[in-house]
């Protein structure tokens, strides 16, 4: 109780100081014992974010993207700056979108993470300005074996670094200018699912002969060898076969690495990368054609921290709704030296489950991509529909964490969170608390036990696919906030409250503001909590207190 009370009065400090000293501070990525907080204006910040589409990223367009990101009651868009787009001719930059985009992000107190589209976009060069797209030989392309051009540009092309890296200064130069004082945008993207399918690496001449040097040192202290190999000597000698892919990896992420480098001497905003991804269930074995060799997948982080120590974050892409698969995802992205943040998850309704999940294990971010009105739908990987329909189901949970976005943030940072979501087994869950456990199951009546009613066939309305999901905050010894839907949680003693019968002491329903403060709007008791606590389709947020007699 002591603690919470202590960061409740820390977060109200934090807002009455927010004002100059806190707003003079850059948005940073912060770690501590292997957990993580990204700092905006001087205090943890959780992303609740919504990701437009791919073309949205007009001043015309803009008005669709806003209108579903209030409806999903997202604190943050993420939405794509493209390099054709801000230099058509080349050493001409125009700059008018971001700053239209930066100011309608102010009028509607949003922050913003961009989407830099330079050399690749999906591994392709769809978003490069035409002056780069048409010249290989100024900018060329991966070959083949038999040395044929492909369709991605290559890693090794220093011209077309060298002009991804101006266009990309250019730009970090012009949002602190324009944005240098109140830090609008928060976060940048350096490419988008960088590598390439179909093909394992680059084999120009250029390629080679970086292939038979040996591997820097910096990637073998970070990147241990799934095979055993030598200890050190070429890429094929230390990493065998999984040597092209781990080759490719570490070209992509060094040219990565020049140019977050360069736009951070400029204005030091923490960057990230994302990809899509490999199966995470799958057991680990060399490339085989099944994703995109090269990209930030769960495998290669270590070679992405060693050669592009200047990008914070490697994140997830999950277009896979399973939830074994996602599990297995979240497992391994969460990392001591690599934040949990969810940059783009699938719109359609199999997917917000899983910010209960995100949240309550401390993640930075979620969001759900495709979240504006256009008329497309990315169908079957996300929602057929393109109207609210869509974004409702994301909107009814971030409109129980948005305000209280700071005080989650904070205990996330602290490790008191925890969370989970239905799986497709349906089966229940446990979550590990400090001197509690807690069991949350699924497709649950509010009154009553399932043993009592087995002739009851019918199941609660709107759970005829899985959807439910629980995230908990322990404030205090025997103290828990909790949010769900579609859920019952109970807790029993553990650790030293093993054995010991226990009670609820009180259970309020209500909210936290954006100042900490908390607001009942009632008490649960009798039957609200004989048979745990449950949550039905209106996400809930509980103030929890236990007793031990």
């Amino acid at each position: 109780m002591k603690t919470f009370a202590r960061t409740l009065v820390c977060l109200a400090v934090a807002a009455a100081c927010g004002s100059a000293a806190l707003a003079a501070e850059l948005p940073r990525l912060v770690t501590k014992d292997g957990r993580h907080a990204l700092m905006v204006d001087g205090a943890p910040y959780v992303m609740l974010g919504a990701q437009a589409h791919n073309s949205s990223n007009y001043v015309a367009a803009l008005p669709k993207v806003w209108a579903a990101v209030a409806d999903a009651n997202a604190n943050t868009l993420e939405i794509p700056v493209a390099w054709e787009q801000i230099e058509p001719v080349e050493g001409r930059f125009d700059f008018s979108y971001v700053d239209t985009l930066v100011q309608q992000a102010r009028e509607r107190n949003v922050r913003l993470v961009l989407l830099w589209f330079g050399t690749w976009k999906n591994t392709g060069p769809s978003y490069v300005p035409e002056w780069v797209k048409f010249n290989n030989s100024r900018f060329p392309r991966m070959v083949d074996k038999d040395g044929k051009p492909i369709y991605c540009l290559s890693p090794h092309g220093t011209e077309t670094l060298k002009a991804d890296r101006k266009a990309f200064v250019e730009l970090m130069t012009h949002l602190k200018k324009i944005d240098g004082e109140q830090h609008t945008v928060i976060m940048m993207q350096v490419q988008n699912e960088v590598g390439t399918y179909g093909y394992a690496r680059d084999y120009s001449p250029t390629a080679q002969k970086a292939f038979a040097q040996a591997v820097p040192a910096a990637v073998l202290k970070q990147q241990k060898a799934p095979v055993k190999g030598a200890a050190s000597g070429t890429w094929q000698q230390v990493y065998g076969d999984y040597a092209e892919q781990y080759f490719h990896t570490y070209a992509i992420a060094s040219y990565i690495e020049e140019i977050a480098k360069a736009g951070r001497a400029v204005y030091d905003l923490p960057m990230f990368v994302n990809n899509a991804l490999r199966d995470a269930v799958e057991p680990l074995a060399p490339w085989k054609k099944n994703f995109a060799s090269g990209g930030p997948t769960y495998d290669v982080i270590g070679i992405y921290k060693a050669a592009a120590p200047h990008i914070d974050v490697a994140g997830p892409d999950i277009y896979e709704p399973a939830s074994n698969k996602v599990a297995a995802t979240l497992d391994k992205f969460h990392r001591p030296d690599n934040a949990l943040f969810v940059p783009e998850i699938g719109n359609s309704t199999a997917y917000p489950r899983y910010a209960f999940a995100v949240l309550g294990r401390g993640g930075i971010g979620f969001a759900p991509f495709g979240i504006d009105y256009a008329d497309y739908s990315n169908f079957p990987l996300g929602s057929k529909a393109t109207d609210r329909s869509m974004v409702a189901p994301f909107g009814t949970i971030y409109n129980v964490f948005r305000p209280m976005m700071r005080q989650w943030a904070q205990w996330a940072f602290e490790g008191r969170t925890h969370g989970v979501a239905e799986g497709d087994d349906r089966a229940p869950q446990t979550i590990a608390l400090r001197n509690w456990k807690a069991t949350v199951s699924f497709r649950e009546w509010q009154f009553g036990e399932a043993q009592y009613f087995k002739h009851i066939q019918d199941k609660p309305a709107g759970t005829e696919s899985p959807n439910g999901g629980v995230a908990v905050a322990q404030i205090g010894d025997n103290e828990f906030v909790v949010v769900g839907q579609h859920a019952r949680i109970k807790f029993e003693g553990a650790g030293s409250n093993a054995g010991k019968p226990s009670a609820y002491a009180r259970v309020e329903e209500g909210q936290f503001d954006d100042k900490g403060r908390w607001t009942m709007e009632r008490n649960w008791n009798g039957d609200q909590t004989d048979y745990g606590l449950n949550f039905m389709a209106r996400p809930t947020v509980l103030r929890v207190r236990l007793g031990t007699y």
